[in-house]
């Protein structure tokens, strides 16, 4: 039997890779390449594609800081509430 945490697990990475797509659309929209985005965020190339893949780290749910959020979507010239999607994993009781 799968634990709570299980569950919330599975939600988040379910979570980030909907994050993953919206960014990826949102730097195609924005005709600009990972190396780009990646420059002007102030982040790694590897950082960025890692969470163009849904990843913080290999096996790990994209769980980007605030900060890179919103140097993100400076760089794609968005609202943050356009690349965070809005069906987020309830972590109220978790």
């Amino acid at each position: 039997m799968r634990q709570r945490n299980d569950d919330i697990e599975a939600e988040w990475a379910s979570f980030a890779q909907r994050f993953a797509t919206s960014l990826r659309t949102a730097r195609d929209n924005a005709n600009l390449s990972q190396e780009d985005v990646a420059y002007r965020a102030g982040l790694t190339r590897y950082t960025y594609q890692k969470y163009e893949k849904g990843e913080s780290r290999p096996g790990h749910p994209a769980n980007p800081t605030l900060r890179t959020l919103l140097a993100l979507t400076q760089v794609l010239g968005i609202a943050l509430v356009d690349l965070v999607p809005d069906d987020a994993p309830d972590f109220r009781n978790r």
